[in-house]
């Protein structure tokens, strides 16, 4: 069974980004890597990311009145270990409440009896600097959330041989 290799981020809501993220930038020596009126995004090594910080107004979820962490986000090492494990959660009548692929990540969300959420992800380029210019680009400044794709489809992709790059690229599925 696969297992996460790292904690890859953490995202943290809040009535004030300006703020929250010049704290954290001066707490961990983080320096913000992309920023917008809805999301900045802050790493402090090599990583595309390692914190962020959404404003809440900008998702319209059932707690989007409180400031705090949105979710915490497990990175895998290879595709093919998310999917594995996806399927073994559905299996068990785990489901995800959203599949996205970020662009930099192919991510999987789920919210624990508590309703917390987590991020289980994969990383989408080898190069953590890619991540990084892809974040600056023009796809991710026209939409820094993603696209969203069906699970099972793309694991019928996987399982048929659908190359790698093509199951990682924004959109493909």
């Amino acid at each position: 069974m696969a297992t996460p290799v790292k904690v890859a981020h953490f995202v943290l809501c809040t009535s004030d980004i300006d703020k929250l993220a010049e704290w954290y930038c001066s707490v961990l020596n983080a320096q913000v890597v992309h920023r917008n009126k809805k999301i900045a995004f802050a790493t402090f090594d090599d990583e595309h990311h390692r914190v962020a910080f959404v404003d809440r107004g900008f998702e319209k979820d059932p707690d989007s009145e409180r400031n705090g962490v949105d979710h915490v986000a497990f990175t895998y090492a290879r595709l093919e270990d998310l999917l594995s494990n996806y399927v073994r959660l559905r299996d068990e009548g785990i489901l995800p409440e959203r599949t996205i692929n970020h662009g930099m990540t192919t991510s999987m969300y789920y919210r624990d009896p508590d309703g917390n959420r987590i991020e289980l992800q994969v990383e989408n380029f080898t190069d953590p600097q890619d991540g990084i210019d892809f974040m600056n680009g023009p796809v991710f400044e026209a939409n820094p959330i993603g696209v969203l794709f069906d699970a099972d489809e793309l694991v019928d992709r996987f399982e048929a041989g659908v190359p790698l790059e093509q199951l990682v690229r924004q959109g493909s599925t």
